[in-house]
């Protein structure tokens, strides 16, 4: 089988590593890989080593959806049983999936598209998840929620619509006393710091920061002096951020790195995992790779993260930019230390049995399989 991937998209998120590893996990069981995105993209550039085709083309200029472009998708569209697509934000009226439809339906190929979303966006059009019903398509949702939202507003018949968790690597998100001594090299903090909260994503608006950073204020200032925040990524408010943190006086106790693809560092070095979005949230692979390395995580009540944050078993949600609960779900899961240790075990134990990414990919792999049989 040839499994395809669109990534219409220059950024280097988690997504964008899921799909890295996706295409290597798929290769090494022994199937075909076709890579379709922007030239220089970060995708591109971490899948050099691969035995894929890979089809590249202008970020800028495929909004125009000139002959070229349709060219370029065609041939890669072509190469592929089925073709996952990442929901992707519009831009200037074109997007990703309907695209590939469109170039599916005048070639008139067997291609099955798989637009793939984690995220409810209440404004992206139903056709962003089912572009063509003329062509072989339906919709994976790594999310229950986001199955049940699919089928519940945008009346996709449920039989379009799959529900496969892309899960986390489990043996490489496991602590160990060797990484843990590379995390202190990495990440220097007092020593007296605790607990040492960590964040992990874009710092874009959405993600919420500032109402992290007032509950912060807010711990600072009363039960847990020692606080600090670890804040590991890039984005467009990063400067933004920082001005923040020096306005609430928060320099000695909120750290800024640079994004990593090695996270699993980030988790060995702090305590609470801390997801603050405002919107915009499907599954968080970060939240089950902290959950994997024995981290407990207080996070947003968004999308489909109840599915994984159990109240009081691996961590706390919260109301969406609620300064003052956050802080009182902090200080909540560190001051009960007993209870922090059971949530560390139980985050593990559920990630390791619900969530394994390499038993998520033979699901993936098998879907794939029932979806070109029928066809």
């Amino acid at each position: 089988m040839n499994i395809g991937f669109i990534e219409d998209t220059h950024l280097h998120g988690g997504t964008q590593i899921w799909v890295t590893e996706a295409m290597r996990a798929f290769q090494d069981r022994g199937q075909e890989l076709t890579l379709l995105a922007p030239e220089d993209s970060w995708v591109v550039k971490q899948t050099q080593d691969l035995n894929a085709s890979t089809f590249t083309y202008d970020w800028d200029a495929v909004v125009n959806e000139q002959p070229e472009h349709i060219e370029v998708w065609t041939k890669a569209l072509d190469n592929c049983d089925v073709a996952i697509c990442t929901v992707h934000p519009p831009r200037e009226g074109f997007h990703c999936s309907v695209f590939a439809a469109r170039c599916i339906r005048e070639a008139n190929l067997s291609t099955h598209l798989i637009p793939k979303t984690g995220t409810i966006v209440p404004e992206y059009l139903r056709e962003f998840y089912r572009p063509d019903e003329n062509i072989n398509s339906s919709v994976i949702a790594i999310a229950d929620f986001t199955r049940q939202y699919l089928i519940d507003h945008y009346k996709i018949p449920e039989e379009f619509v799959a529900l496969v968790y892309q899960g986390v690597d489990v043996d490489r998100f496991t602590p160990s006393e060797a990484s843990h001594v590379e995390a202190l090299k990495r990440y220097p903090l007092p020593k007296d710091a605790a607990p040492i909260l960590g964040s992990i994503g874009s710092l874009e608006h959405r993600k919420g920061h500032p109402v992290l950073f007032e509950a912060i204020a807010e711990l600072v200032k009363g039960p847990l002096p020692n606080i600090h925040l670890m804040l590991a990524g890039d984005g467009p408010d990063e400067e933004k951020l920082e001005q923040q943190v020096h306005d609430l006086e928060l320099d000695d106790h909120i750290h800024f790195f640079p994004f990593t693809s090695e996270p699993n560092y980030v988790f060995e070095r702090i305590d609470i995992a801390v997801l603050p979005s405002i919107y915009k949230e499907g599954l968080p692979n970060v939240l089950q790779e902290a959950m994997a390395m024995h981290v407990p995580v207080v996070s947003s009540n968004l999308g489909g993260v109840p599915e994984i944050v159990i109240e009081g078993q691996t961590g706390y949600a919260v109301e969406p930019g609620d300064s003052q609960a956050l802080a009182a779900a902090i200080q909540k899961l560190w001051e009960d230390q007993e209870a922090y240790k059971r949530m560390q075990q139980a985050s593990r134990r559920l990630i390791a049995e619900n969530f394994d990414k390499q038993k998520q990919f033979d699901a993936f792999l098998e879907h794939f399989q029932k979806l070109t049989s029928r066809q």
